[in-house]
């Protein structure tokens, strides 16, 4: 009996350590699940049910109860009701999690958007895409291709797929559930979309990438010397951990703070500025917050990336969802149709030109394809690249964004082409080299 009670004694120690050691975990789990839950219904446009068993059916995830109300707009999440959590709707800037914070009578400001159609097809406008037959390529290897994309897809999870070809809609394809008009989250896409806000305010002469970062706190310490060229090529030599399987700096960020533009202006520096290259979704928020600092007001923050190239080029669908204090959260919560998707790599494609005007300048795409130093040449500015061969059936002058899950929207010049695609499984579950390298073949 006595050896039995001294058993039952460890056990309850062993599950109370196990309790502690990951009760912070919980937090995140939980605030995870909440969040994502919101923005899946409102703005992903999709039902809860679905967003349970498939989005959040993931290791440590799967462990929350995640629920939404529909009547209050709101979702929240528990693991084993532990560390309750909440995510409410904010008309115009997305979902965002409640904290101690948050004060529920206060007012905000949303961004001001131009939603008139265009009178062009798609891509370039919101009227049916022309009905092209190119001879140049080879249909039947191109059903082949997007068969590559579909295929096996319990372990791949595509979603959504769709390819430009010499800014005609070449294709695209949905799996059940999504269709041309469903927002996907981009998680990182999100990042390229902050740093062409940087592209047009330098073609405006708004400012210069070799400036030194705009940072009160910096400018008495060795961090002083780091500019903007070195945030946007993530190596500013700032420590930064960005592990999203642990209780990191990356996921307090994205599950606890309500100013996401100071958690990497907070941290010490650990090399001097391009002595190494370290991936940080905190600098891209950091750089939300010095976007913010360049104009007036609030509204024109918020109004800017609408106006100056999301809303210019139809990409109706997009919304950039912010923080508790009113910032974009650049590094992840980006919202956009898999055809708005698309319109972004073409105007990458373009060199900054849409419908006759001049958004940024072809020496900005220049600038974010050149390779950063320590990075592999797999890193330009706020792009990937395939500058190293990453992809090595795949022409090296691809560059993309990405994002968690496998959010790909590749741009690549020397094929005048643009290809979207989402799912739940990314590179090499979903083997980017295998399709691109399928999808190129369809192309002489």
């Amino acid at each position: 009996m006595k050896i039995f009670k001294r058993i039952l004694v460890l056990l309850i120690l062993l599950i109370g350590i196990i309790v502690y050691l990951n009760y912070p975990k919980l937090n995140m789990i939980s605030g995870y699940a909440s969040k994502y839950m919101a923005s899946s219904v409102l703005v992903g446009e999709r039902s809860a049910a679905s967003v349970i068993s498939n989005d959040l059916d993931m290791p440590l995830v799967k462990l929350a109860t995640t629920e939404f109300n529909t009547q209050e707009a709101e979702a929240t999440a528990n693991v084993y009701g532990l560390m309750n959590r909440k995510a409410i709707d904010r008309q115009g800037l997305g979902t965002v999690l409640v904290n101690d914070d948050y004060q529920q009578d206060e007012i905000y400001l949303q961004p001001n958007r131009n939603n008139t159609p265009i009178a062009q097809p798609y891509p370039f406008g919101h009227l049916a895409p022309k009905d092209t037959l190119f001879s140049d390529v080879d249909y039947n290897k191109l059903q082949k291709a997007i068969a590559v994309a579909f295929g096996n897809n319990e372990t791949q999870k595509t979603r959504t797929l769709l390819v430009l070809y010499k800014g005609h809609l070449l294709v695209e394809k949905y799996a059940d559930g999504f269709s041309k008009d469903t927002p996907i989250l981009g998680w990182s896409m999100t990042k390229s979309l902050l740093a062409t806000c940087f592209g047009i305010l330098e073609y405006k002469g708004k400012l210069e990438t070799k400036w030194l970062a705009p940072v009160a706190e910096w400018k008495n310490d060795e961090r002083k010397e780091i500019t903007l060229n070195h945030l946007l090529r993530m190596q500013s030599g700032l420590e930064w951990n960005e592990d999203y399987a642990t209780i990191s700096d990356a996921t307090k960020m994205l599950f606890l703070d309500s100013d996401m533009t100071l958690a990497q202006r907070d941290k010490k520096a650990v090399a001097k500025p391009t002595k190494i290259w370290n991936y940080s979704s905190g600098t891209t928020n950091l750089l939300s917050g010095i976007l913010r600092q360049q104009f007036r007001t609030q509204q024109e923050y918020l109004d800017f990336p609408y106006t100056s190239f999301i809303d210019k080029i139809g990409a109706h669908s997009m919304l950039l969802e912010a923080d508790l204090k009113g910032n974009y959260v650049g590094s992840s919560y980006g919202w956009a149709s898999t055809r708005d998707w698309a319109r972004i790599g073409q105007l990458y494609l373009n060199n900054g030109s849409w419908n006759g005007e001049q958004l940024f300048s072809a020496e900005w795409v220049n600038y974010i394809t050149t390779p950063t130093q320590f990075s592999d040449g797999k890193y330009g500015a706020h792009f990937w690249l395939n500058s190293n061969g990453f992809y090595p059936d795949v022409p090296r002058d691809l560059y993309s964004m990405n994002g968690f899950q496998g959010q790909y929207v590749f741009v690549i010049p020397s094929k005048d082409l643009v290809v979207v695609r989402t799912g739940l499984a990314e590179n090499p579950v979903f083997d980017v080299n295998r399709f691109l390298s399928s999808l190129i073949a369809t192309i002489p």
